[in-house]
């Protein structure tokens, strides 16, 4: 069981650290928490996830609680389903990007408010450990299906209206974006790779964050004309993007460009997380918004959106989440988004993203070390005269570049992300801030 209750879900491997019994005892733990009387639950395409279900709904039904089984989804739709049919709480089977061999448990509150470590994972985990759960109902829940499918399709497709067809490729990976992309029926044509339900992960790992699982539809998109290529994670809450000429494209500046989607419709506030380039920023203002920006992590960005009232919010790792779908991720909403700024503008994707592409970033650069406070101690004495903030991590900016670090909440390690005006200072700057963290 250690250390599978993490940060922002519940995630070990099956049969060795996450366990029927142990779904069944979560299912228990999450009922006695959360005092909920009806949760949806969906899953994903792993072998393992139907068992899981069963283990978790045993436990669930025993303290009363009737569960709603969606069966297999995309985690946005079980997101959906959970504001949709005005739930109490909601848990998602799956363990997005990681490999097969995996699993694990995403959990919200009613209307999709995540459940982090920090806001009830903890107190599960407890509740786990020590077998406190609350007596069993005297008369148990029951399990009910439905297909959110169908409705889902509906809601994302009433925000949509193209005004010419679009031809896109798209990376399925195996994994839910299969069912996502059910979205695009009949608005949005679609070439797909390894669009067969198949929690094994045959052909590559469902991460788009890796660059080299987006090799095969870089060659796809440059083989015939598409307007752009988009490859989904494992459970389809996030999405990565190729522009025409089979170019990836920044996350971080997908965000920019979804940005000025949205705000040619309406105006509001638009989140972005702190890692991302100072473009996003300058584009969310020119376009009219308020630009605000974000700690990174789900449950925090998704709260201040509710805060704000928001229309939509960006992360650098492809997560973008929109007020559209209870302020939590819709993968499909982010495809439609692109759509709808090429059919707007009649240029191509690489042409838009251009003139985005006017800083010089480093990437997230991840140092092993073993005296956090001591390196975060030092850069604070250097890096004194800059403009700080702590929202998340340490970051100080000035008037040609900047940078962030943050530690991670699991490993030993710290997160650096840096960008300049120019090339040549990024990496002078990179490799000053490296020497400090890494000499240490």
């Amino acid at each position: 069981m250690a250390g599978i209750f993490k940060a922002y879900d519940i995630r070990g491997i099956y049969r060795q650290t996450l366990t029927d019994d142990l779904a069944y005892k979560i299912g228990r733990a999450f009922a006695t928490y959360l005092k909920c009387r009806k949760v949806v639950v969906g899953q994903d395409m792993r072998p393992h996830s139907t068992p899981l279900f069963n283990a978790l709904a045993r436990g669930l039904t025993e303290q009363g609680v009737d569960v709603i089984h969606l069966g297999l989804c995309s985690t946005p739709m079980s997101y959906f389903a959970n504001g949709k049919l005005g739930a109490d709480g909601g848990i998602m089977i799956t363990a997005s990007h990681n490999p097969g061999e995996w699993n694990g448990f995403k959990l919200c509150r009613q209307q999709a408010i995540p459940i982090s470590g920090d806001t009830g994972i903890r107190d599960i985990e407890k509740i786990v450990n020590a077998s406190s759960f609350a007596a069993p109902a005297p008369v148990p829940g029951h399990i009910s299906e439905i297909n959110i499918l169908p409705e889902y399709v509906k809601h994302i497709q009433s925000r949509v209206a193209l005004s010419r067809p679009v031809h896109i490729a798209a990376d399925f990976a195996n994994a839910m974006g299969i069912l996502e992309a059910r979205c695009f029926d009949g608005l949005i044509q679609v070439d797909p790779l390894f669009d067969t339900l198949d929690g094994t992960f045959p052909h590559h790992e469902a991460n788009p964050l890796n660059t080299d699982t987006l090799k095969t539809l870089q060659t796809l998109v440059r083989s015939k004309p598409y307007d752009f290529g988009v490859a989904f994670d494992g459970d389809a809450d996030r999405a990565g993007f190729i522009d025409e000429q089979g170019s990836i494209i920044p996350m971080d500046l997908i965000t920019a460009l979804i940005a000025q989607s949205l705000l040619a419709q309406t105006q509001g506030a638009i989140f972005y997380d702190l890692r991302s380039s100072w473009i996003v920023k300058e584009v969310i203002q020119a376009a009219g918004g308020k630009p605000m920006m974000s700690r990174v992590g789900h449950a925090f960005i998704k709260q201040q959106m509710r805060d704000a009232d928001a229309l939509f919010a960006g992360e650098l790792s492809g997560h973008y989440y929109f007020k559209d779908n209870y302020f939590t991720e819709s993968s499909a909403l982010a495809v439609f988004c692109i759509a709808d700024i090429l059919c707007r503008t009649g240029r191509p994707l690489s042409e838009l993203i251009r003139p985005l592409r006017k800083y010089h970033a480093s990437g997230e650069i991840n140092s092993e070390v073993e005296n956090t406070a001591q390196i975060l101690a030092t850069l604070r004495k250097r890096y004194a005269d800059g403009r700080i903030s702590e929202l998340d991590g340490y970051s100080v900016e000035y008037a040609d570049w900047w940078f962030n670090v943050r530690v991670s909440n699991t490993e030993p390690l710290i997160r650096l992300n840096l960008e300049a005006r120019s090339d040549a200072l990024m990496k002078q700057k990179r490799d000053e801030i490296l020497a400090v963290i890494r000499g240490h």
